[in-house]
């Protein structure tokens, strides 16, 4: 009986195996199938050598218009964004004590004038018309101290780019007013400590600023900081802007490119060079063994049509162009 069953089930358990084994011969030549794609060879090229740097702009000249001593504020002569030149008057401090000062060197220079008659008769000893004259002279050096803490003025050509009182507010720590320098401008930027012996002062570089698109302004390096950042391993670069035409200004957001010469590096076409989806990661596919092969990849400029590579594969590297949707790590390309 059992026998008779078993004879049953064996055409349901034959077409089961075959159907099995159906699935499994077509995924494996599923795995085997081989993806069409397009290569090239990752070549040496001469290119410049450019590095890339981000800083602030900066005013090279800033000064700080404050007295010496606190105090109140008689007048305030300037806004933000006036023009001033040097010398000029900005800030007048309370001078109370000022006109005392100037009221008693008035007594000793009419003092003094009449000890000198009286010396030239007779009447008095030129070591008392000496003491006289010390006297002036240390109270006119007061004076100007006081004069210079009471009647602020600009020591630059420059603009007011901050203001922080108003006629009548006492100073305390913030200063009064800013001026800076707007024709003479700088960036600081930090170079890597291989690139020490490559900087030099007078090095031309080349500006960029995101609010100009792609218009450059021309600077120089003018300062190179003698010693090196243990931390980062960089050191600081000062350059110097051209801004004649007054469209730089402070606090800018600029890219600095310092040309170090001709080298040789990694270029591949821009068609090899793939984003990862949900990051910034770069990568390129080569051929190994005619297996898709993943490289991660580190990009330098973009040259034209190609890419610069600074890391991930080898000059010689066979790398796809074209194909690459459907390759995972491992494909079996053909070309």
């Amino acid at each position: 009986m059992k026998t008779k069953k078993l004879f049953k089930l064996l055409p349901f358990l034959s077409l089961g195996f075959l159907i099995s084994c159906g699935e499994k011969k077509q995924e494996t030549v599923q795995e085997d199938t081989k993806v069409k794609v397009s290569t090239t060879i990752a070549k040496l090229q001469a290119v410049d050598n450019i590095s890339i740097y981000t800083a602030n702009v900066q005013a090279d000249v800033i000064n700080q218009i404050t007295p010496a001593i606190p105090g109140r504020i008689e007048k305030i002569y300037v806004e933000i964004g006036d023009k001033v030149s040097v010398g000029q008057l900005l800030v007048q401090m309370e001078s109370s004590n000022l006109q005392q000062q100037n009221a008693q060197l008035a007594n000793l220079e009419r003092d003094y004038a009449r000890y000198s008659e009286l010396l030239k008769v007779g009447g008095i000893a030129q070591q008392q018309v000496d003491q006289m004259k010390t006297q002036i002279d240390i109270l006119k050096a007061a004076i100007k101290n006081i004069q210079d803490n009471t009647q602020l003025r600009s020591p630059i050509n420059g603009v007011v780019t901050a203001r922080n009182y108003d006629n009548g507010n006492v100073f305390a720590q913030l200063p009064i007013l800013t001026v800076q320098q707007l024709n003479s401008l700088k960036a600081i930027i930090n170079v890597s400590e291989a690139d020490f012996s490559k900087v030099k002062i007078g090095m031309p570089a080349n500006i960029k600023l995101d609010v100009y698109d792609n218009e450059t302004f021309a600077g120089k390096v003018s300062l190179i900081y003698p010693t090196i950042d243990a931390a980062t391993h960089t050191f600081g670069v000062e350059v110097a802007i051209n801004n004649r035409n007054a469209k730089v200004r402070p606090g800018m957001y600029a890219r600095i490119e310092l040309n170090f010469g001709i080298g040789q590096s990694i270029v591949v076409p821009d068609m090899a060079v793939q984003k990862q989806t949900g990051s910034n990661d770069k990568y390129i596919y080569t051929v190994e063994n005619g297996r898709a092969k993943y490289h991660k990849v580190e990009l330098g400029r973009r040259l034209n049509a190609d890419y610069e590579i600074l890391s991930g594969i080898n000059q010689g590297d066979e790398v796809i162009i074209a194909g690459q949707s459907r390759l995972i790590d491992g494909t079996p390309v053909e070309k």
